[in-house]
């Protein structure tokens, strides 16, 4: 009487399922263009500088400590001479920036 009946919509298509999700699929892109693929090419770069560390480069540590490569130890040490006569071992992932490359190590005859 006062109620009226109510009726069930049919299911209206992919139309608005597709609309529904091409807005979360473009967050995705851009979330991956201005966030991770720059981090992912940072961390590339680091990972080259690291690798071409060689007798007389000057570094900076992430701790600030500016010194010059005087030994490559092993894959994963470096010897840094931060003051005359003074040497310290540092880890080469820690190193954040090459100041100046120094020369290449000359060859035995």
């Amino acid at each position: 009487m006062f109620i009226t009946p109510a009726y069930a919509q049919a299911f209206g298509g992919g139309s608005d399922m597709l609309v529904n999700i091409v807005p979360i699929l473009l967050m995705f892109v851009i979330f991956y263009f201005l966030l991770l693929r720059p981090q992912q090419q940072r961390v590339k770069q680091h990972r080259e500088m690291v690798a071409n560390l060689r007798r007389g480069d000057t570094v900076v540590t992430s701790g600030g400590i500016i010194g010059k490569v005087t030994k490559v130890r092993d894959e994963a040490e470096i010897e840094v001479e931060i003051a005359e006569n003074t040497r310290v071992r540092v880890i080469k992932s820690t190193v954040s920036e090459v100041r100046a490359k120094g020369e290449a190590a000359k060859e035995p005859a």
